[in-house]
């Protein structure tokens, strides 16, 4: 093995704490690790063949040993911290923070910052507040500071000088920071603070706060403003009450770990309790590596070891730490740890009582997630997912993707559809349908406030935007695929807007270049011009984006390919089944349909009594009244004679 051309350097390493690198041929580090004897430590390998795969491909791979001394296993551990997360050697167990559960991200980093859904923690000068679990928390917590406090979630450059507010203002959904003459830079900034407060959990802060301004509002005769604010405080209040009925005192503030191992990887719970309630769920798992194999777990041990490093790199940890494993450098991670708090952290390993129910509970949940994280099903679509990653320069990966297609017979009965896909999976849960109303054509210049209503793909009723028989010349507007795509991109997002969200990481439209420049305009009229659309020709099966003046070429077996085709071919499917379900209501609508009083029962009572449309137009008041009544057969006289 080469590790054994190794022997002489380790046999003069010092017996002092430290860190130790192994790199290959190439000068990769391909594994780091600490010790509290460098030589003790570092001997350890040349017997540590066939103890477990993963140390047999370290042993085989390694060529070279580098090590640091340090003052104490303490300095040794963090060193160790900040190598692994700078080099990403192969061979240490590598975590991630979980990517299925959001956060919020108040960007500080702007003038004015906004409140967004993120998808993990960065180091920057943004405050994140999360993970939300369920997902739909965090957009929902997301629509509530736009309603309480007023931030845009626009992402205009905001320079004070807009003639007028745009339709969020009018809503009471924002404060106008884009018009200097309704909203100062102070003003936000109290709210920006407001926003944090109640991010951070610090509900009491606020509402000391809150009931200041309101009586200093109402003392100044400000009516409008003092309700806003009282309402906030009682939305808050509410909150902080429901909050209260879940706690569980005793419980204190500490982190639960599960951990979940197999020869795939490994998966880490923690359940971050705070104030003796679950506030928080954060999952890891091991680091997908396409150029190695996924390393093997040694043991819950390790895995531990690696996720305490990983969840307190950007995190303070609690004052206790349950484990459902003994640390060999307990005392050392303790100390790390209480430096990193500013205070006193113990780790424990409960053994009974409702923290080890707790415990139990982390470790279902982590069995459970490995579960689903490593099933051949879940990888085809990770790797799909990676590569529009790649393909689209996206962030993170396309969790979210949102896809449109428009179906009609010669602008006849035009309808769309949008189809939804998480995590490689479509959720008809989501699916929506739209009837093209002629909105889109104008958009230009247009504001958010033109949209339509979007129909849920539940709804038993056709939505009929003219009453009375259709034109036989149809509207040139509904003829115009493009129009078409910008109107019920416009409305959807519209919607989304209002609603907070979930906004796609990605969205798809069946067309080529026309659709997607179409579906852009819509999306830079209300301010999303950041979301990424992609739009996927049909038969040579082209791939258009905004960023290239080419279009791509996937290969015909790429899962990156499949997923896209499949999103665009569901997508058409549900466009069409609407649009034959719109052209039978139509063919089978009678003129009856549209007066006022006339229902499904009337309107066969009316038939079967006068034969025919025609019968009934000739029938006297006398004959109508004995079959609906004088009222209705009032509207059906005055109908036919306005004809």
């Amino acid at each position: 093995m080469p590790i054994e051309k190794l022997k002489g350097q380790i046999a003069r390493l010092p017996e002092q704490p430290g860190v130790y690198l192994f790199s290959n041929d190439a000068g990769a580090t391909i594994y780091v690790g600490k010790a509290r004897a460098l030589r003790d430590r570092v001997r350890s390998y040349l017997h540590a063949a066939g103890t477990s795969p993963r140390h047999d491909a370290l042993l085989e791979e390694a060529a070279r040993l580098e090590v640091v001394l340090t003052d104490s296993v303490v300095e040794a551990l963090a060193l160790e911290n900040h190598l692994i997360k700078q080099r990403m050697p192969k061979y240490n167990i590598l975590l991630r923070d979980d990517k299925n559960y959001p956060y919020l991200k108040l960007t500080t980093d702007e003038s004015f910052p906004r409140v967004v859904v993120a998808r993990r923690v960065e180091r920057d000068a943004n405050f994140y507040a999360g993970p939300f679990l369920p997902a739909s928390l965090a957009r929902r917590t997301m629509s509530l500071t736009h309603r309480l406090f007023g931030l845009r979630s626009c992402n205009e450059v905001i320079t004070g000088a807009r003639g007028r507010p745009c339709l969020e203002y009018d809503i009471k959904r924002c404060v106008a920071p884009c018009v200097a003459d309704l909203c100062s830079p102070e003003q936000y900034g109290r709210a920006v603070e407001d926003t944090r407060l109640f991010l951070e959990g610090r509900s009491d802060e606020l509402l000391v706060v809150l009931r200041e301004r309101m009586t200093e509002a109402a003392e100044a005769e400000r009516f409008e403003q003092a309700a806003h604010t009282r309402d906030a405080i009682r939305t808050i209040e509410t909150l902080k009450l429901r909050q209260q009925k879940m706690s569980t005192p005793e419980l204190g503030d500490r982190d639960v770990f599960g951990v979940k191992v197999g020869p795939s990887g490994a998966i880490v719970h923690v359940f971050q309790v705070r104030g003796g309630r679950v506030i928080e769920r954060i999952e890891l798992t091991t680091e997908r590596d396409a150029a190695a194999p996924m390393p093997e777990a040694e043991s819950e041990r390790e895995v531990v070891e690696a996720a305490l490093l990983e969840m307190y790199d950007a995190r303070s940890p609690a004052p206790e730490l349950h484990l459902p494993v003994e640390l060999e450098d307990a005392e050392d991670f303790e100390a790390w740890l209480s430096g990193l708090a500013g205070r006193r952290v113990h780790l424990v390993v409960p053994k009974r009582g409702e923290k080890r129910g707790l415990l139990d509970l982390a470790a279902r949940n982590a069995a459970l997630s490995y579960q689903s994280c490593f099933n051949p099903t879940t990888a085809s679509h990770y790797e799909a997912l990676e590569t529009l990653r790649v393909v689209f320069n996206l962030p993170s990966l396309p969790r979210r993707i949102d896809g449109f297609d428009i179906s009609t017979i010669q602008g006849s009965e035009t309808v769309a559809s949008l189809v939804v896909c998480e995590d490689g999976r479509m959720k008809r849960g989501e699916y929506r349908k739209f009837r093209i109303k002629g909105q889109g054509s104008g958009i230009r210049g247009q504001g958010p406030g033109t949209s339509g209503k979007e129909s849920d793909s539940r709804s038993r009723h056709l939505e009929p935007s003219t009453y009375g028989p259709r034109p036989l010349i149809p509207d040139p507007r509904l003829q115009d695929d493009f129009a078409a795509m910008r109107e019920v991109v416009l409305r959807r997002y519209q919607r989304v807007l209002e609603h907070g969200g979930p906004f796609p990481d990605l969205i798809v439209i069946d067309g080529g270049k026309g659709q997607l420049t179409a579906a852009y305009e819509a999306l830079e009229a209300l301010g999303l011009g950041n979301l990424v659309a992609a739009g996927l020709a049909k038969k040579e099966e082209l791939v258009f984006t905004r960023d290239h003046a080419d279009p791509i070429a996937l290969g015909p077996q790429s899962p990156a390919l499949l997923l896209l085709q499949r999103i665009r071919d569901e997508a058409h499917r549900f466009a069409v089944t609407y649009h034959r379900t719109a052209r039978r209501t139509r063919d089978l609508r009678s003129e009856l349909d549209v007066v006022p009083g006339v229902g499904p029962r009337r309107r066969r009572a009316l038939l079967h009594a006068f034969g025919s449309l025609a019968g009934v137009r000739r029938a006297t008041r006398e004959e109508l009244v004995a079959i609906v009544g004088p009222k209705t057969a009032d509207a059906v006289l005055t109908h036919f004679a306005r004809q």
